[in-house]
């Protein structure tokens, strides 16, 4: 009875969104049912539409008291979603298919930031204005291996030899690397953030998005949740509900972006509040589906072909991966139902 209960205030709280606009319904009296969501790292520009939704009140409007939590470890949030420990993490495409290739039954419900962040950044005495100029340069990356794969497809696109380019591990100190004259490219930083500090500290940075270098396109940054949650009504549910109540957020912080930011500041007193209007201002248009599509769309021609791309590059060896799809997109507001 408690879970019929609880359905029927589901129901009665949820106005559904179809594409980015909203179809209003009456929602009544609810009671909120917890929700946790794990960040992918601290509370920054990237999940603005998560504070703004907040803020905003949309989450009580459809029945949820969310807790949000930022990781101590960023490795963690895939960890805790394919264990059931939170309702939904913050992940990247990439992880999801290592993940799965690994044996972990997670599943990605919807995007947040639908194109790669991803960049590779260098400063004007580089002169590092295209992939070909990478030649006889110094890379730094964070050592993560599909984003090495990332900079091998892209010197090869480039017709740039591999062994003209030297690679070194910064770890995430990639904008120190770069002031400091370590390197004098580093591939791992996002266009929407270390790009923007950089622009603001008058560095003139130049930037190469993967995507737009010879990567395929994907999903920076997604809804992640257990093939176990994903099997319980009520639970997806609450995920529907979730990611329409993050569509409104959305559409706040489109219509006016400085009262959705104060949400976020709110999230983190530390954040430089100028830096991260500059960086949602770049990020907005990323947050927004397709025409016609609902927001958090996954486009599954994309994730088919990141994923052959990942096969090729050696970075999926499972010949059966975890069980359950990789992506769905029937958790979105208006779809599978």
């Amino acid at each position: 009875m408690r879970a019929l209960a609880a359905l029927l205030a589901a129901a009665g709280a949820l106005a559904l969104l179809a594409g980015c606009g909203e179809k209003q319904e009456r929602t009544g009296d609810v009671r909120s049912e917890p929700f946790e969501i794990l960040l992918d790292y601290f509370p920054n520009a990237d999940h603005a539409p998560i504070y703004a939704a907040e803020a905003n009140g949309h989450f009580r409007d459809v029945g949820l008291d969310v807790e949000i939590r930022a990781p101590s470890d960023p490795s963690a949030p895939i960890a805790q979603a394919a264990a059931g420990r939170v309702d939904l993490a913050i992940s990247y495409e990439p992880q999801v298919l290592r993940a799965r290739d690994g044996g972990d039954a997670v599943t990605s419900v919807g995007a947040l930031v639908q194109r790669p962040l991803t960049s590779i950044v260098s400063l004007p005495r580089a002169r590092v204005r295209s992939p070909k100029d990478l030649r006889g340069k110094r890379v730094g990356t964070a050592g993560i291996d599909y984003q090495a794969a990332f900079l091998q497809t892209i010197l090869a696109e480039a017709g740039v030899d591999p062994r003209t380019v030297k690679v070194q591990d910064v770890g995430f100190n990639l904008t120190p690397a770069l002031l400091t004259r370590r390197v004098d490219a580093v591939l791992g930083a996002f266009f929407n953030y270390e790009g923007v500090e950089l622009r603001q500290r008058r560095r003139d940075p130049q930037i190469i998005r993967v995507d737009e270098a010879g990567v395929p396109t994907y999903d920076e940054l997604v809804f992640v949740t257990s093939a176990q949650r994903l099997e319980d009504s009520d639970a997806r549910g609450r995920i529907r509900r979730f990611i329409a109540a993050v569509g409104r957020g959305t559409r706040d912080l489109e219509r006016d972006p400085e009262a959705g930011l104060r949400g976020l500041l709110r999230a983190n007193p530390d954040l430089d509040p100028r830096l991260q209007r500059a960086a949602v201002d770049v990020t907005l248009p990323l947050f927004m589906p397709p025409r016609d599509e609902p927001f958090g769309w996954q486009e599954p021609r994309e994730w088919q072909a990141f994923t052959a791309w990942m096969r090729r590059n050696g970075l999926l060896h499972g010949a059966e991966p975890a069980p359950g799809p990789a992506f769905t997109n029937e958790l979105l507001p208006g779809e599978g139902l």
